[in-house]
């Protein structure tokens, strides 16, 4: 029994060490595991970073526009802002020597173009008035300011006033209704084609009489409009020299040359106005002499009486 005795004694000390040891083995693994979820949810979140950096990427790549590709969006708004209609319309002044002689010249010029003159007054020379000339130009829009150069060359010009006006949606618009009122129109024809009653003939030639006159209605807008845009309308006034006045003066020294010019026609504008009324004063003048006299002649009377 003394021989049993130290293993027992043995192996109960042990099994407190195997207990101390348990504890530190449970920790040492919770540790290790706590370090292999931490390490993972590391790995997971960079992968995640790196997915979201490259998405990114690809979707500023996809949103990049290719230089090829910029190209045909300013082909486009090129195109759109040749597609637009414009009506221009404007008038032109100028003094030349012989207004009779230069609208021909201008009628010329124009019709070299490929325009045409709409309408043309000439006023010529008298004792009351200077000779003038007035013209309504017709000049495709594609030539204008190069007519324009040229007619400005014919003489002095006065002024220049030009305006445009954009008639796109207008025009569009036209062009929408004449489309639906041929399909209409179309349609019409058919029916009445396939009608098996007179009712029904006469009802649908009512209907296609009244599509049919607003369709011609609409393409006579439609060409006016096409004319419009494609001449542009000018107004040409031609006056004789010294009948526009000259513009506001620009220094010192033309101030003093308009005053003095101004000074001179207002004297001669009193002169003038003296000698219409001298025949006037006289007249006045004489009946005043003679009522004078008679209610002098009178009161002499009444004092010898």
């Amino acid at each position: 029994m003394n021989h049993s005795a130290p293993p027992a004694s043995r192996s109960a000390g042990a099994a407190p060490m195997r207990r101390r040891r348990a504890p530190l083995a449970a920790l040492a693994a919770g540790i290790a595991l706590a370090a292999l979820l931490l390490a993972g949810c590391t790995a997971s979140s960079d992968s995640a970073g790196s997915t979201a950096e490259s998405g990114d990427a690809g979707s500023r790549s996809n949103e990049m526009v290719a230089p090829g590709d910029a190209a045909p969006q300013d082909a486009s708004a090129g195109s759109t802002a040749a597609d637009r209609a414009v009506i221009t319309t404007g008038s032109v002044s100028l003094t030349v020597t012989d207004p009779i002689k230069t609208a021909e010249d201008a009628a010329t010029i124009v019709e070299q173009a490929g325009g045409r003159v709409d309408s043309r007054t000439e006023n010529p020379e008298t004792d009351n008035q200077a000779a003038s000339a007035n013209l309504s130009l017709r000049i495709p829009a594609g030539d204008l300011d190069r007519t324009l150069d040229e007619l400005r060359a014919l003489g002095t010009v006065n002024y220049v006033s030009l305006s445009a006006a954009d008639v796109t949606q207008q025009s569009q618009d036209v062009d929408a209704r004449i489309t639906a009122l041929t399909t209409s129109v179309n349609r019409l024809l058919t029916l009445m084609d396939q009608a098996t009653s007179t009712t029904d003939l006469i009802a649908i030639e009512g209907e296609l009489s009244t599509r049919q006159s607003e369709l011609e209605s609409m393409q006579s807008q439609r060409d006016y409009l096409t004319d419009q845009i494609e001449y542009s309308t000018i107004g040409l006034d031609l006056y004789s020299t010294g009948t526009v006045a000259p513009g506001a003066p620009d220094n010192f020294w033309t101030g003093i040359v308009s005053g003095w010019n101004a000074l001179v026609t207002t004297l001669g504008a009193l002169l003038v106005g003296v000698g219409f009324a001298l025949p006037w004063l006289a007249i006045l003048a004489v009946a005043g002499g003679i009522v004078f006299l008679i209610v002098r002649l009178t009161t002499r009377k009444g004092k010898a009486t």
